[in-house]
Formats: C-alpha cells, sequence, structure tokens
C-alpha cells in the first residue's frame, strides 16, 4: 500500500499525560481505517493529529510523502481546507443556510464564485440519496440526512484524506448503519483514504482495518476483507 497519510513515531503529552507515546500508521488511497480504544486511550488525538489540528511534540505527519506537521499555521490552514475532508458528530452544519450552501461553503471559502460553488455542491445530493432537499436548512432535516450533507461537505473539495470522528455517535443504529455504509463507500469511489475514529464495533467493521488505541499506543489491529 502506498501511503496516501502517514503518522511516524508520533509523541504527544498534555503535562504528565502521554496521549501518544510513538504510534505509527499509514493510510492509502481508498483505504479505511477504524480507530478504536476506550476514552482518554489516545484515538481522538491520534485523528487530530494526523489532520494538522493538533501537532506533534515528536514524530511526523506525512501528506503524500510530505513532512505537514511542521508546516506554519496559514500554510496547514489552507492544506485542512484543500485536501481534507472532516465529518463530525454533530454534523456541524451552519443553520442559518440551506443544504447546498453548507455543502457548497468550502469551495466559497477557496474563492470559486457561488454560482459555481452551489452547481458544484448539488451534484452530491442525488448520488447520496438527498434529491429534492438541496434548499432545506438543517434544522429541517432528519439526523441521517444531516450526517449525508456532511459527508457531502468533506467530499466537495475532492479531497485526499476524509477524517470522521464519531460520525454516527448522534444517530440511531439503523441509520448510523447506512451512514457508515455510505461513508465508506463514497470515499472509496472518490479514492480518498478515511480516517474514523468510532467508538462502536459494528461501525468499525465497515472499515478495511481497525486500530485498537491504548495507553497512547496501537494495542492490536485488524484487518477485514471489503467486498
Amino acid at each position: 500500500m502506498s501511503a496516501v497519510l502517514a503518522g511516524v513515531g508520533l509523541i504527544k503529552k498534555y503535562g504528565s499525560t502521554t496521549a501518544l507515546a510513538g504510534v505509527d500508521v499509514e493510510v492509502g488511497a481508498r483505504d479505511s481505517v477504524a480507530i478504536m480504544g476506550p476514552s482518554g486511550s489516545g484515538k481522538s488525538t491520534l485523528l487530530h493529529t494526523l489532520a494538522g489540528i493538533v501537532r506533534p511534540d515528536g514524530g511526523q505527519v506525512l501528506l503524500c510523502g510530505d513532512r505537514i506537521d511542521d508546516l506554519g499555521e496559514n500554510r496547514l490552514s489552507a492544506l485542512r481546507r484543500k485536501r481534507f475532508g472532516f465529518v463530525f458528530q454533530s454534523g456541524q452544519l451552519l443553520p442559518e443556510l440551506p443544504a447546498e450552501e453548507n455543502v457548497a461553503l468550502p469551495l466559497m471559502l477557496e474563492g470559486l464564485p457561488r454560482a459555481q460553488a452551489v452547481e458544484r455542491a448539488r451534484r452530491w445530493f442525488a448520488p447520496l440519496g438527498l434529491d429534492g432537499l438541496e434548499r432545506r436548512r438543517p434544522g429541517q432535516l432528519s439526523g441521517g440526512q444531516a450526517q449525508r450533507v456532511a459527508i457531502a461537505r468533506a467530499l466537495a473539495v475532492a479531497p485526499d484524506v476524509v477524517f470522521a470522528d464519531e460520525p454516527t455517535g448522534a444517530l440511531d443504529q439503523a441509520t448510523g448503519t447506512e451512514v457508515v455504509r455510505l461513508l465508506t463507500s463514497v470515499t472509496r469511489e472518490q479514492g480518498a483514504a478515511l480516517v474514523m475514529v468510532t467508538h462502536d464495533a459494528e461501525v468499525a467493521a465497515h472499515c478495511d482495518r481497525v486500530l485498537q488505541v491504548r495507553d497512547g499506543r496501537i494495542s492490536n489491529y485488524s484487518q477485514f476483507t471489503v467486498s
């Protein structure tokens, strides 16, 4: 596997607490990795470090072979906008904007005119089962619909990597299963890597690999055959 994203010897400390103790991880294109572990194990810190949100105290983060953890904040912010997509537990959609403009927002932030950005955003609605919901605001969407809008927003910029932090945590089991199946299949189809933190083993099983994190280290590794 040629790594799109890699963490090499990642170390992160918060005072006397070691959140990451020399973690190595690689994720390839169309590869999906679930990160699991008990509360305080370091799984969220690992995701945030790989995503350039948290800077490691030691080790390196590489995107397509280029080191990114030592970039200045402006360059790192631009990289997160252009090459990463994010799906959070609550969706974090802007309540005052219709769904199509929530999806178009990353494109507009990169300077694409609103009309063109919205036109590109609308292309995601039918493939994600959202046809006809383009003008609805987040408060008019179900939890599952809102998360699918969040997936569309994450993919709108054609990212190298999509990061998902407990994307099904606020959903019922049936809706969560539908959302994670869609998330893993669509990212794979688009050629993006997926890194997902979850506490749910059934959700994690939809990914190609599962990394168990404990005490800041990878304690177990599982690989699945995805059809």
